[in-house]
C-alpha cells in the first residue's frame, strides 16, 4: 500500500479490526520510509446493485449517497451518525440478501422509512417528504395522520 504522504510503496500493518459488522476490515498502517501512520479499509468485492429510479433510469447503488440523504433528514435531530450508518448498512444488506439484480428506488425508500420510523418521527417525515415528493400540505397531513394512528395502535 502506497504511503499517502511520501508515496513509498511499502508499509506495515500495525493493527487490523473488523468494521461494519464484519463486512470490512480496517487496518492501521505505518510507512516503512517516513513512519507516517494511516488507515486503509478492505472490503470484499460485490456485484453492483442497480437502482431503477422513478423515471426509469438506472444507476449503481452508492451507500454514501443514502447516508447523505439520511443525514439531511436527521439534521438537528437526536440521531447519531452510527444510527444513520447502521440504517444504510442494513438497507444494503437487505437488498443484497434479496438477490435481485435490480431494485426500485421506491423499495429502498420504504426500507429506509421503516427503520427511520423506529428511530425519529421528525426525520421520518422529512425523509418521506422528499422521497414521496409531497405536492401539497394535504399529502403531508395524511402522512402525519398515519404516524399518529400507528402510535395509537401501539399503545392499545
Amino acid at each position: 500500500m502506497n504511503c499517502p504522504k511520501c508515496y513509498h510503496k511499502s508499509s506495515r500493518v500495525l493493527d487490523s479490526r473488523p468494521f461494519e459488522d464484519g463486512e470490512a476490515i480496517r487496518r492501521r498502517r505505518e510507512c516503512e520510509r517516513c513512519g507516517f501512520r494511516f488507515r486503509t479499509f478492505e472490503r470484499k468485492e460485490e456485484t453492483p446493485l442497480i437502482i431503477v429510479k422513478k423515471d426509469g433510469t438506472r444507476q449503481e447503488f452508492v451507500r454514501d449517497k443514502l447516508i447523505r440523504g439520511l443525514m439531511r433528514a436527521c439534521e438537528k435531530r437526536p440521531v447519531t451518525i452510527d444510527e444513520i450508518e447502521q440504517i444504510a448498512l442494513e438497507v444494503e444488506q437487505e437488498i443484497r440478501n434479496s438477490e435481485q439484480a435490480e431494485i426500485s428506488s421506491q423499495q429502498i425508500g420504504e426500507m429506509v422509512l421503516d427503520r427511520l420510523a423506529e428511530i425519529d418521527e421528525v426525520a421520518y417525515v422529512r425523509f418521506a417528504s422528499v422521497y414521496r415528493q409531497f405536492e401539497n400540505i394535504n399529502f403531508f397531513l395524511d402522512e402525519l395522520k398515519e404516524i399518529l394512528q400507528s402510535k395509537r395502535a401501539e399503545k392499545e
